[in-house]
């Protein structure tokens, strides 16, 4: 390249070698647009997927919360049992 009276001159092999690497910087160009989109489109399949994991995580929450709550129940009927048949087998025993 040469700069003759503010204008730039370029020889034939130099334009030749300019036009191809301007292809193949539109190539790498295109290529990283194909690359995005597809990035994109995984970002979206992986948002997807973490929205129905976290609806099926607070579905399960729920349920462990209610089986806790029955498990609960359950264990202080049982006791409350096991206190009335302490208390009945201690006033039987006594009356022996």
């Amino acid at each position: 390249m040469a700069n003759e009276g503010g204008y730039v001159t370029v020889s034939a092999e130099e334009m030749a070698e300019l036009r191809r690497r301007n292809r193949e910087l539109e190539r790498e160009v295109e290529e990283m647009k194909t690359e995005m989109i597809q990035l994109w489109q995984r970002t979206v399949v992986a948002e997807e997927a973490e929205e129905r994991l976290c609806s099926q995580l607070a579905e399960l929450e729920v349920e462990s919360l209610d089986q806790a709550r029955d498990n609960h129940a359950r264990v202080l009927f049982l006791m409350d049992q096991i206190s009335r048949l302490s208390s009945s087998s201690l006033v039987s025993s006594s009356q022996i």
